[in-house]
């Protein structure tokens, strides 16, 4: 089977295609002066993206790693994630508490789909 990368840099590709499965890097936001909510659209907007450049959308997801620098933010994010996730399509789920690799960060979310 073939492995296909997309927006490849030097550190990660930010799409990696094998087999029938997307894999997306983390994603984060762009503007970290935000709130969570704001944080959270954006990042969610871009795996939207990310997808449709992969051939797959958000009613494919298998899996979604969530990462929090602060769980006092799981339920204002998690109002953003309800509303865009497909009902009866959603994902295998984590969230996680982990120092991210920006202190303006505080949203990071790595997922997994089928084409």
């Amino acid at each position: 089977m073939t492995i296909k990368r997309m927006n490849v840099g030097k550190r990660l590709s930010e799409i990696v295609v094998h087999g029938n499965t997307v894999y997306l890097a983390g994603e984060v936001p762009d503007d970290g002066t935000l709130d969570i909510t704001g944080q959270t659209q954006q990042v969610l907007g871009k795996i939207d993206k990310l997808l449709a450049q992969a051939g797959s959308d958000k009613s494919k997801l298998i899996s979604a790693q969530i990462f929090l620098p602060d769980m006092k933010d799981f339920a204002a994010m998690n109002a953003v994630w309800e509303k865009w996730v497909v009902p009866g399509q959603t994902p295998a789920r984590a969230t996680i508490e982990a120092k991210l690799a920006n202190p303006a960060y505080k949203v990071e979310i790595m997922c997994v789909a089928a084409l």
